[in-house]
């Protein structure tokens, strides 16, 4: 969403970006000002321009211009600032949308039950080997959280990070690292989870692979265990994207759901819905079919309208 739509805010975008964009409104910055920035390859770079300035992937024409420029020796603080002062930057304002959708999401993981054995699927954080479940404010302590991710090399190049080989002691218990696919839990046993987190990455996964993954998650839950899953709301973001040449809002995504599709595939795969929310209302951007990051902006919070709000959150149980 962010780090992914940040950390959703979680992955996309790093923090070092976010600040570069604010100095790059002010004034020219130099490198000094674009720490863990100035490392990236030339394409990276531009998709993470785009996504941190303009909130979207590059465009064809826009992507070739733009690494002809940095490739001429154009400064990419340069880069930065033209991108914020051209008029659709102008228009918008990122930053504010970023951190309202995280927000959201930070409630509603402050939210979720308090668990002894927890795992977190996709939960990486390139900001804290902690992970994305503490780093989003969980407020209970656990037994042990186990975070599941692709290897770095697997993962979209807007992802990929150092590994983490070792148990890391967060404030909140011990964390641990698994490196393959969500798809295939095999090597967690049955009934041996209490809460299993996905926060901002079921939409990166094939609609045949999503289903494994809710079949995997009902076998590793203990009966009457909870899964807990955030995930765009495609009724909003078709509304987005209906004037881009992207698919999706984020590159990396195989598919977004509907509210009506996500309660199919919940019901589909054994599982009871306990709580529903949408996260950040769209309320009139639904209602005009005309997207407005402003008022995704101004609207940050757990929402009853889900099928009008930009994310949705939902809080699922294995029965007993």
């Amino acid at each position: 969403m962010l780090d992914r739509l940040r950390d959703t805010a979680r992955r996309r975008l790093p923090r070092s970006a976010i600040r570069a964009l604010r100095r790059a409104r002010r004034r020219d910055p130099g490198p000094e000002d674009l720490p863990g920035l100035d490392g990236m390859s030339d394409e990276r770079f531009v998709d993470v321009a785009y996504w941190t300035v303009l909130l979207r992937g590059p465009d064809p024409v826009g992507r070739a211009d733009h690494l002809s420029k940095l490739r001429d020796g154009m400064p990419r603080s340069v880069m930065l600032r033209r991108l914020a002062e051209s008029p659709e930057g102008q228009q918008i304002a990122p930053h504010d949308a970023l951190m309202s959708l995280h927000r959201s999401r930070m409630l509603f993981v402050q939210s979720l039950p308090r668990a002894g054995r927890i795992l977190d699927l996709g939960g990486v954080s390139l900001q804290s080997d902690d992970g994305a479940l503490v780093s989003l404010g969980y407020p209970y302590s656990f037994d042990h959280l186990a975070i599941v991710d692709l290897p770095p090399e697997d993962r979209h190049e807007l992802y990929r990070g150092g590994t983490v080989d070792h148990l890391v002691e967060s404030p909140l218990g011990p964390v641990s690292y698994r490196y393959h696919s969500m798809a295939d839990l095999a090597g967690i046993a049955d009934g041996s989870i209490d809460l299993v987190y996905s926060g901002q990455t079921f939409e990166h996964v094939s609609p045949e692979d999503g289903r494994s993954v809710l079949d995997e998650v009902h076998r590793v839950l203990r009966p009457g265990a909870q899964l807990a899953l955030d995930t765009p709301n495609r009724t909003v973001t078709a509304i987005q994207l209906r004037d881009e040449p992207m698919a999706f809002i984020d590159p990396d995504h195989e598919v977004e759901y509907t509210h009506a599709e996500m309660l199919a595939l919940f019901d589909a795969h054994g599982f009871v819905v306990e709580r529903a929310h949408g996260l950040n209302l769209c309320a009139a951007a639904v209602d005009a079919d005309a997207f407005s990051l402003e008022e995704l902006a101004a609207h940050p919070g757990l929402f009853a309208d889900l099928d009008r709000c930009y994310l949705l959150a939902y809080v699922v149980r294995r029965p007993e």
